[in-house]
């Protein structure tokens, strides 16, 4: 893209991030190779959970039978997704973090 060209908002937006984290003094640091390999695994690792989670939540949903046993398997398993969800991104925050 040419300076003669406008920027689109996303562009600008972008830049005015940018401009924002110079000013506090947050650097930008590229992740490492090891950490890029930990958290692809801890992703995997976590594709896993969820998708035995769904598994679980499904035999378990065939099985109920009535609404309300059904509304408690759903709130259960949305709140295990939620946590399971949380703890990855949790671990993933760290590696992305360590020598900062």
């Amino acid at each position: 893209m040419s300076d003669d060209e406008p920027k689109t908002a996303y562009e600008l937006i972008l830049e005015r991030l940018k401009k924002k984290d110079r000013d506090e003094g947050v650097r930008e640091q590229p992740l490492t190779d090891d950490q890029r390999a930990r958290i692809g695994e801890v992703r995997k690792v976590y594709e896993a959970k969820l998708a035995e989670r769904e598994i679980f939540f499904n035999q378990s949903r065939r099985k109920a039978d009535d609404p309300e046993a059904l509304a408690a398997l759903e709130e259960e398993y949305r709140r295990d997704r939620e946590r399971l969800q949380s703890e990855r991104d949790g671990k993933i925050e760290r590696i992305r973090n360590e020598g900062r």
